[in-house]
Protein backbone atom coordinates (compact mmCIF):
# COMPACT_ATOMS: atom_id res chain seq x y z
CA UNK A 1 0.00 0.00 0.00
CA UNK A 2 0.94 3.51 -0.64
CA UNK A 3 1.53 5.84 2.16
CA UNK A 4 -1.99 8.01 1.05
CA UNK A 5 -3.65 4.35 0.86
CA UNK A 6 -2.39 3.24 4.41
CA UNK A 7 -3.92 6.81 5.90
CA UNK A 8 -7.31 6.50 3.56
CA UNK A 9 -7.28 3.47 5.14
CA UNK A 10 -7.56 5.06 8.94
CA UNK A 11 -9.77 7.58 7.36
CA UNK A 12 -12.35 5.34 6.15
CA UNK A 13 -12.27 3.02 9.68
CA UNK A 14 -15.36 3.71 11.40
CA UNK A 15 -14.18 2.43 15.43
CA UNK A 16 -16.02 3.86 17.88
CA UNK A 17 -14.42 7.34 19.50
CA UNK A 18 -13.75 7.25 23.19
CA UNK A 19 -15.40 9.19 25.22
CA UNK A 20 -12.41 11.11 26.17
CA UNK A 21 -11.19 11.71 22.81
CA UNK A 22 -14.35 13.06 22.21
CA UNK A 23 -14.08 15.57 24.85
CA UNK A 24 -10.50 16.62 22.86
CA UNK A 25 -12.76 17.27 19.60
CA UNK A 26 -15.38 19.05 21.15
CA UNK A 27 -13.02 21.59 23.13
CA UNK A 28 -11.12 22.13 20.31
CA UNK A 29 -14.53 22.49 18.17
CA UNK A 30 -15.11 25.35 21.13
CA UNK A 31 -11.91 27.13 20.77
CA UNK A 32 -12.52 26.91 16.91
CA UNK A 33 -15.75 28.19 17.14
CA UNK A 34 -14.51 31.47 19.18
CA UNK A 35 -11.45 32.18 16.28
CA UNK A 36 -14.23 31.86 13.11
CA UNK A 37 -16.60 34.61 14.76
CA UNK A 38 -14.26 36.71 16.05
CA UNK A 39 -12.16 36.61 12.65
CA UNK A 40 -15.52 37.70 11.34
CA UNK A 41 -14.84 41.25 13.19
CA UNK A 42 -11.30 41.88 12.02
CA UNK A 43 -11.09 44.67 8.88
CA UNK A 44 -9.93 41.36 6.89
CA UNK A 45 -13.12 39.07 7.80
CA UNK A 46 -15.26 42.45 6.48
CA UNK A 47 -13.90 42.10 3.50
CA UNK A 48 -14.35 38.55 3.02
CA UNK A 49 -17.92 38.81 4.31
CA UNK A 50 -18.89 41.53 1.75
CA UNK A 51 -16.81 39.50 -1.14
CA UNK A 52 -17.87 35.81 -0.49
CA UNK A 53 -21.24 35.94 1.93
CA UNK A 54 -23.74 37.16 -0.24
CA UNK A 55 -23.19 34.10 -3.27
CA UNK A 56 -22.53 31.53 -0.52
CA UNK A 57 -25.70 32.18 1.38
CA UNK A 58 -28.04 32.43 -1.77
CA UNK A 59 -26.59 29.56 -3.93
CA UNK A 60 -26.37 27.26 -1.18
CA UNK A 61 -23.40 26.10 -2.38
CA UNK A 62 -21.32 24.09 0.57
CA UNK A 63 -18.19 24.75 -0.91
CA UNK A 64 -18.64 28.29 -1.29
CA UNK A 65 -19.53 28.39 2.04
CA UNK A 66 -16.38 26.09 3.51
CA UNK A 67 -14.55 28.58 1.78
CA UNK A 68 -15.70 31.44 3.81
CA UNK A 69 -16.09 29.97 7.46
CA UNK A 70 -12.81 28.64 7.09
CA UNK A 71 -10.73 31.54 5.79
CA UNK A 72 -12.66 33.27 8.61
CA UNK A 73 -11.53 30.84 11.26
CA UNK A 74 -8.07 31.22 9.47
CA UNK A 75 -7.71 34.93 9.60
CA UNK A 76 -7.85 34.76 13.28
CA UNK A 77 -4.68 33.86 14.60
CA UNK A 78 -6.15 32.59 17.74
CA UNK A 79 -7.07 29.44 16.45
CA UNK A 80 -5.00 25.99 17.45
CA UNK A 81 -1.50 24.75 15.67
CA UNK A 82 0.56 21.82 16.14
CA UNK A 83 4.29 23.03 16.51
CA UNK A 84 6.09 20.08 15.05
CA UNK A 85 4.07 20.46 11.62
CA UNK A 86 3.53 23.95 11.54
CA UNK A 87 -0.12 23.26 11.21
CA UNK A 88 -3.12 25.29 12.28
CA UNK A 89 -5.62 22.38 11.79
CA UNK A 90 -8.77 23.28 13.93
CA UNK A 91 -9.24 26.35 11.90
CA UNK A 92 -9.45 24.65 8.32
CA UNK A 93 -11.03 20.97 9.41
CA UNK A 94 -13.52 22.32 11.80
CA UNK A 95 -15.17 25.03 10.09
CA UNK A 96 -15.56 22.58 6.91
CA UNK A 97 -16.69 19.32 8.83
CA UNK A 98 -19.49 21.61 10.43
CA UNK A 99 -20.28 23.42 6.93
CA UNK A 100 -20.32 19.87 5.05
CA UNK A 101 -22.37 18.23 7.88
CA UNK A 102 -24.59 20.79 7.97
CA UNK A 103 -25.97 20.37 4.63
CA UNK A 104 -26.23 15.97 4.82
CA UNK A 105 -30.06 15.33 5.93
CA UNK A 106 -28.52 13.28 8.82
CA UNK A 107 -25.20 13.48 10.23
CA UNK A 108 -24.44 11.29 13.12
CA UNK A 109 -22.15 13.42 16.18
CA UNK A 110 -20.22 10.11 15.52
CA UNK A 111 -19.42 10.65 11.98
CA UNK A 112 -18.76 14.73 12.69
CA UNK A 113 -16.55 13.54 15.31
CA UNK A 114 -14.86 11.22 13.30
CA UNK A 115 -14.27 13.60 10.37
CA UNK A 116 -12.61 15.72 12.39
CA UNK A 117 -9.96 13.50 13.91
CA UNK A 118 -9.62 12.23 10.36
CA UNK A 119 -8.76 15.99 9.01
CA UNK A 120 -6.47 16.60 12.07
CA UNK A 121 -4.33 13.22 11.38
CA UNK A 122 -4.10 14.17 7.31
CA UNK A 123 -3.19 17.61 8.02
CA UNK A 124 -0.71 16.97 11.19
CA UNK A 125 0.74 14.30 9.38
CA UNK A 126 1.94 15.90 6.05
CA UNK A 127 3.22 19.01 7.61
CA UNK A 128 5.71 16.78 9.96
CA UNK A 129 6.18 14.82 6.77
CA UNK A 130 6.82 17.71 4.49
CA UNK A 131 8.87 19.56 7.38
CA UNK A 132 6.53 22.73 7.92
CA UNK A 133 8.77 24.23 10.50
CA UNK A 134 11.60 24.51 7.78
CA UNK A 135 9.66 24.88 4.37
CA UNK A 136 7.65 27.76 6.61
CA UNK A 137 10.92 29.74 5.71
CA UNK A 138 11.39 29.10 2.44
CA UNK A 139 8.29 30.26 1.64
CA UNK A 140 5.89 27.51 1.78
CA UNK A 141 2.81 28.01 4.15
CA UNK A 142 2.65 24.69 5.46
CA UNK A 143 -1.11 25.26 6.50
CA UNK A 144 -2.18 26.40 2.69
CA UNK A 145 -0.27 22.69 1.50
CA UNK A 146 -2.23 20.86 3.70
CA UNK A 147 -5.51 22.64 3.54
CA UNK A 148 -7.07 20.86 0.74
CA UNK A 149 -5.78 17.18 2.09
CA UNK A 150 -7.10 17.93 5.56
CA UNK A 151 -10.72 18.93 4.03
CA UNK A 152 -10.71 15.74 1.54
CA UNK A 153 -9.83 13.59 4.67
CA UNK A 154 -13.11 15.28 6.34
CA UNK A 155 -15.27 15.30 3.72
CA UNK A 156 -14.44 11.42 2.71
CA UNK A 157 -15.63 10.38 6.28
CA UNK A 158 -18.80 12.30 6.21
CA UNK A 159 -19.91 11.48 2.53
CA UNK A 160 -18.82 7.89 3.85
CA UNK A 161 -16.25 7.16 1.34
CA UNK A 162 -14.64 3.72 1.21
CA UNK A 163 -11.12 3.29 1.78
CA UNK A 164 -10.44 3.09 -2.57
CA UNK A 165 -12.55 6.33 -2.97
CA UNK A 166 -11.02 8.30 0.41
CA UNK A 167 -7.41 7.56 -1.45
CA UNK A 168 -8.21 9.08 -4.31
CA UNK A 169 -9.84 11.73 -2.97
CA UNK A 170 -6.62 12.95 -1.08
CA UNK A 171 -4.22 12.38 -3.86
CA UNK A 172 -6.64 14.51 -5.87
CA UNK A 173 -6.34 17.12 -2.89
CA UNK A 174 -2.74 16.87 -2.86
CA UNK A 175 -2.44 17.49 -6.58
CA UNK A 176 -4.74 20.84 -5.78
CA UNK A 177 -2.62 21.99 -3.48
CA UNK A 178 -0.62 25.28 -4.23
CA UNK A 179 2.91 26.22 -2.00
CA UNK A 180 2.25 29.99 -1.19
CA UNK A 181 0.72 33.03 -2.26
CA UNK A 182 3.45 35.53 -1.15
CA UNK A 183 3.73 38.44 0.53
CA UNK A 184 0.70 40.64 1.30
CA UNK A 185 -0.76 42.73 3.61
CA UNK A 186 -3.44 45.22 4.29
CA UNK A 187 -7.40 44.62 5.18
CA UNK A 188 -8.49 43.33 1.75
CA UNK A 189 -5.80 41.00 1.37
CA UNK A 190 -6.54 37.87 -0.83
CA UNK A 191 -3.98 35.74 1.38
CA UNK A 192 -7.32 34.72 3.05
CA UNK A 193 -9.63 34.17 0.20
CA UNK A 194 -6.49 31.70 -0.99
CA UNK A 195 -6.64 29.68 2.20
CA UNK A 196 -10.63 28.98 2.15
CA UNK A 197 -10.01 28.01 -1.87
CA UNK A 198 -8.01 25.64 -0.48
CA UNK A 199 -9.98 24.08 1.71
CA UNK A 200 -13.00 24.14 -0.57
CA UNK A 201 -10.78 22.14 -2.96
CA UNK A 202 -10.36 19.52 -0.82
CA UNK A 203 -14.46 19.51 -0.94
CA UNK A 204 -14.28 19.24 -4.79
CA UNK A 205 -11.53 16.55 -4.28
CA UNK A 206 -14.01 14.22 -1.88
CA UNK A 207 -16.83 15.00 -4.35
CA UNK A 208 -15.55 14.31 -7.37
CA UNK A 209 -13.61 11.01 -6.08
CA UNK A 210 -17.56 9.92 -4.99
CA UNK A 211 -18.25 10.06 -8.37
CA UNK A 212 -15.18 7.90 -9.91
CA UNK A 213 -12.75 10.45 -10.42
CA UNK A 214 -9.04 8.96 -9.71
CA UNK A 215 -5.33 10.31 -9.21
CA UNK A 216 -1.85 9.19 -8.28
CA UNK A 217 -1.97 7.99 -5.59
CA UNK A 218 2.03 7.53 -5.23
CA UNK A 219 1.99 11.42 -4.94
CA UNK A 220 3.87 10.87 -1.59
CA UNK A 221 6.66 8.39 -3.02
CA UNK A 222 6.86 9.49 -6.55
CA UNK A 223 8.87 12.53 -7.45
CA UNK A 224 5.76 15.50 -7.58
CA UNK A 225 7.06 17.06 -3.98
CA UNK A 226 10.85 16.73 -4.88
CA UNK A 227 10.52 18.24 -8.35
CA UNK A 228 7.62 20.55 -7.68
CA UNK A 229 8.71 21.98 -4.42
CA UNK A 230 11.65 20.68 -3.75
CA UNK A 231 10.63 18.42 -0.67
CA UNK A 232 10.78 15.33 -0.25
CA UNK A 233 8.39 13.75 2.05
CA UNK A 234 9.55 11.59 5.14
CA UNK A 235 6.88 8.65 4.98
CA UNK A 236 8.45 7.12 8.19
CA UNK A 237 7.10 10.14 9.56
CA UNK A 238 3.81 10.39 7.57
CA UNK A 239 2.70 6.69 8.20
CA UNK A 240 4.32 5.91 11.35
CA UNK A 241 1.95 5.32 14.56
CA UNK A 242 -0.83 5.43 12.30
CA UNK A 243 -4.14 4.36 14.15
CA UNK A 244 -2.41 3.93 17.42
CA UNK A 245 -2.07 7.81 18.55
CA UNK A 246 -4.41 10.45 17.48
CA UNK A 247 -2.63 13.68 16.06
CA UNK A 248 -5.12 16.02 18.13
CA UNK A 249 -3.62 15.23 21.43
CA UNK A 250 -0.73 17.23 19.98
CA UNK A 251 -1.86 20.13 19.21
CA UNK A 252 -1.78 23.65 21.13
CA UNK A 253 -4.81 26.01 21.72
CA UNK A 254 -3.35 29.54 21.74
CA UNK A 255 -3.75 31.68 24.98
CA UNK A 256 -4.01 35.24 23.12
CA UNK A 257 -3.89 36.65 19.70
CA UNK A 258 -0.59 36.82 18.06
CA UNK A 259 1.69 34.64 16.01
CA UNK A 260 2.70 31.08 18.07
CA UNK A 261 6.26 32.57 17.28
CA UNK A 262 6.30 35.67 19.64
CA UNK A 263 4.69 33.64 23.09
CA UNK A 264 7.56 32.01 24.58
CA UNK A 265 8.87 35.14 24.46
CA UNK A 266 5.79 36.67 26.44
CA UNK A 267 5.24 34.19 28.23
CA UNK A 268 8.23 34.19 29.98
CA UNK A 269 7.98 38.24 30.38
CA UNK A 270 4.71 37.36 32.29
CA UNK A 271 6.50 35.21 34.60
CA UNK A 272 8.69 37.50 35.39
CA UNK A 273 6.34 40.30 35.91
CA UNK A 274 3.86 38.10 37.75
CA UNK A 275 7.06 37.44 39.77
CA UNK A 276 6.83 41.13 41.04
CA UNK A 277 9.04 43.31 38.39
CA UNK A 278 7.08 46.40 37.33
CA UNK A 279 6.81 47.49 33.44
CA UNK A 280 7.69 51.13 34.73
CA UNK A 281 11.09 49.75 36.27
CA UNK A 282 12.44 48.07 33.12
CA UNK A 283 15.13 48.81 31.04
CA UNK A 284 15.86 46.58 28.84
CA UNK A 285 14.66 43.32 27.57
CA UNK A 286 16.88 40.84 25.30
CA UNK A 287 14.54 38.45 23.49
CA UNK A 288 16.44 34.99 22.27
CA UNK A 289 15.17 32.69 20.07
CA UNK A 290 15.57 30.40 17.82
CA UNK A 291 17.31 32.03 13.97
CA UNK A 292 14.48 30.47 11.95
CA UNK A 293 11.78 32.65 13.15
CA UNK A 294 14.07 35.50 13.76
CA UNK A 295 13.11 37.36 10.48
CA UNK A 296 9.40 37.14 11.19
CA UNK A 297 9.07 38.67 14.62
CA UNK A 298 12.22 41.11 14.93
CA UNK A 299 10.81 44.09 13.21
CA UNK A 300 8.25 46.67 14.21
CA UNK A 301 4.49 47.94 13.16
CA UNK A 302 2.87 49.88 10.94
CA UNK A 303 -0.32 52.05 12.37
CA UNK A 304 -3.55 49.81 10.70
CA UNK A 305 -1.73 46.92 9.56
CA UNK A 306 -2.85 44.21 11.29
CA UNK A 307 -0.43 41.44 10.39
CA UNK A 308 2.59 43.28 11.16
CA UNK A 309 1.06 43.67 15.36
CA UNK A 310 0.35 40.00 15.28
CA UNK A 311 4.06 38.94 14.18
CA UNK A 312 6.22 41.85 16.02
CA UNK A 313 8.18 40.49 19.17
CA UNK A 314 8.78 43.69 20.62
CA UNK A 315 5.22 44.64 19.68
CA UNK A 316 3.68 41.36 21.99
CA UNK A 317 6.03 42.21 24.94
CA UNK A 318 4.94 45.79 25.07
CA UNK A 319 1.55 44.68 25.12
CA UNK A 320 1.90 41.78 27.52
CA UNK A 321 3.45 44.70 30.09
CA UNK A 322 1.14 47.28 29.84
CA UNK A 323 -1.93 46.15 27.66
CA UNK A 324 -2.64 42.66 28.41
CA UNK A 325 -6.20 42.93 28.30
CA UNK A 326 -5.76 43.82 24.66
CA UNK A 327 -4.29 40.44 23.29
CA UNK A 328 -7.84 38.87 23.24
CA UNK A 329 -8.52 41.51 20.59
CA UNK A 330 -8.35 39.62 17.63
CA UNK A 331 -8.72 43.13 15.65
CA UNK A 332 -5.23 44.34 16.94
CA UNK A 333 -4.36 46.97 14.12
CA UNK A 334 -4.48 50.67 16.15
CA UNK A 335 -4.68 53.38 13.70
CA UNK A 336 -1.70 54.76 15.46
CA UNK A 337 0.76 53.07 17.98
CA UNK A 338 0.48 54.56 21.90
CA UNK A 339 3.08 56.39 22.46
CA UNK A 340 3.79 54.16 26.22
CA UNK A 341 3.69 50.63 23.57
CA UNK A 342 6.82 52.47 21.07
CA UNK A 343 8.49 53.83 24.42
CA UNK A 344 8.56 49.94 25.40
CA UNK A 345 9.10 48.68 22.39
CA UNK A 346 12.45 50.76 22.02
CA UNK A 347 13.84 48.71 25.06
CA UNK A 348 13.15 45.40 23.62
CA UNK A 349 16.56 43.72 21.59
CA UNK A 350 15.57 40.60 19.75
CA UNK A 351 18.10 37.76 19.24
CA UNK A 352 18.87 34.60 17.68
CA UNK A 353 20.02 31.99 19.52
CA UNK A 354 21.75 28.48 18.19
CA UNK A 355 21.29 26.53 21.32
CA UNK A 356 17.52 27.17 21.08
CA UNK A 357 17.46 24.66 18.48
CA UNK A 358 17.99 21.73 20.45
CA UNK A 359 13.79 21.90 21.01
CA UNK A 360 13.02 23.14 18.17
CA UNK A 361 10.82 22.36 16.75
CA UNK A 362 9.02 19.84 19.20
CA UNK A 363 8.89 23.15 20.82
CA UNK A 364 8.90 26.77 20.02
CA UNK A 365 11.01 28.55 23.22
CA UNK A 366 12.43 31.57 24.23
CA UNK A 367 15.44 32.79 26.22
CA UNK A 368 14.35 36.23 28.00
CA UNK A 369 16.54 38.37 30.25
CA UNK A 370 15.48 41.66 31.81
CA UNK A 371 16.95 44.33 33.14
CA UNK A 372 14.81 46.49 35.54
CA UNK A 373 15.37 48.28 38.70
CA UNK A 374 15.99 46.12 40.74
CA UNK A 375 18.26 43.97 38.71
CA UNK A 376 17.81 41.20 35.64
CA UNK A 377 15.96 37.83 35.71
CA UNK A 378 16.69 35.46 32.83
CA UNK A 379 13.74 32.60 32.28
CA UNK A 380 14.14 29.91 29.66
CA UNK A 381 10.32 29.17 28.11
CA UNK A 382 10.10 26.04 26.55
CA UNK A 383 6.40 26.28 26.92
CA UNK A 384 3.23 27.85 26.99
CA UNK A 385 -0.40 27.13 28.39
CA UNK A 386 -2.37 25.72 26.23
CA UNK A 387 0.51 23.51 24.58
CA UNK A 388 0.24 20.01 25.61
CA UNK A 389 2.70 19.86 27.93
CA UNK A 390 0.32 22.79 29.62
CA UNK A 391 -3.14 21.96 28.21
CA UNK A 392 -6.35 23.81 28.45
CA UNK A 393 -9.15 22.36 30.59
CA UNK A 394 -12.83 23.37 29.95
CA UNK A 395 -12.42 26.37 32.40
CA UNK A 396 -9.20 27.90 30.80
CA UNK A 397 -10.86 27.20 27.14
CA UNK A 398 -14.32 28.86 28.47
CA UNK A 399 -12.02 31.67 29.83
CA UNK A 400 -10.00 32.67 26.52
CA UNK A 401 -13.82 32.10 24.62
CA UNK A 402 -15.48 34.83 26.63
CA UNK A 403 -12.50 37.07 26.69
CA UNK A 404 -12.50 36.94 22.97
CA UNK A 405 -16.18 36.96 22.10
CA UNK A 406 -17.84 38.50 25.01
CA UNK A 407 -17.19 41.96 24.11
CA UNK A 408 -18.55 41.36 20.72
CA UNK A 409 -21.55 39.03 21.07
CA UNK A 410 -22.45 40.37 24.75
CA UNK A 411 -21.89 38.04 27.68
CA UNK A 412 -25.14 35.97 27.04
CA UNK A 413 -24.67 35.76 23.58
CA UNK A 414 -21.03 34.23 23.82
CA UNK A 415 -22.13 31.95 27.26
CA UNK A 416 -25.27 30.57 24.93
CA UNK A 417 -22.64 30.00 22.04
CA UNK A 418 -20.10 28.58 24.13
CA UNK A 419 -22.91 26.02 25.20
CA UNK A 420 -23.62 24.93 21.84
CA UNK A 421 -20.69 24.43 20.83
CA UNK A 422 -19.07 22.33 23.74
CA UNK A 423 -22.75 20.26 23.07
CA UNK A 424 -22.52 19.45 19.36
CA UNK A 425 -22.22 16.13 20.19
CA UNK A 426 -24.80 15.78 22.44
CA UNK A 427 -27.87 13.93 21.94
CA UNK A 428 -30.00 16.73 20.33
CA UNK A 429 -27.54 19.07 18.93
CA UNK A 430 -26.95 18.93 15.09
CA UNK A 431 -24.14 20.54 12.74
CA UNK A 432 -26.58 22.34 11.17
CA UNK A 433 -27.89 23.38 14.67
CA UNK A 434 -24.32 25.04 16.04
CA UNK A 435 -23.55 26.51 12.17
CA UNK A 436 -26.91 28.74 12.15
CA UNK A 437 -25.85 30.02 15.68
CA UNK A 438 -22.43 30.88 14.34
CA UNK A 439 -23.60 32.18 10.95
CA UNK A 440 -25.91 34.46 13.06
CA UNK A 441 -23.01 35.46 15.14
CA UNK A 442 -21.08 36.23 12.34
CA UNK A 443 -24.17 37.70 9.55
CA UNK A 444 -23.75 41.69 11.45
CA UNK A 445 -20.26 42.30 10.22
CA UNK A 446 -20.92 41.40 6.84
CA UNK A 447 -22.15 45.47 6.89
CA UNK A 448 -19.51 46.76 8.45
Amino acid sequence: MTAIEQLAACVADRTVISAALRDCVALHLADTVGAWVAGSRTPEGGALLRFAAPDALVSGDVAERVMRNCALARLSEIDDIDLGSCITPGSVVIPAALTLGASIEYCATETLAGAILAGYEAMVRLGRALDGPGILYRGIWPTYVAAPFGVAAASARLLGLDERQTAHALALALALAAPGVGQQSGGAMSRWLAMGHAARSGVVSARAAARGFTADLKMLEGEFFPSVYGVTPQIEVFTGGLGKRDAIAGVSHKSWCAARQTMAAAQGLKEIMDGGVVAADITAIEARIPPPTLKMVNHGVAPGERSSHLTSLPYQLACMALARESMLDVAQAPAATPGGIQTFMAKVKVLADDSLLQYFPRAWPARIAVEAAGGSKELLVLHVPGDPEQPFDESEARGKFEGVLAPLLGRAGSDRLWRASLAVFGENATPASLLGEIEAAIRPAATC
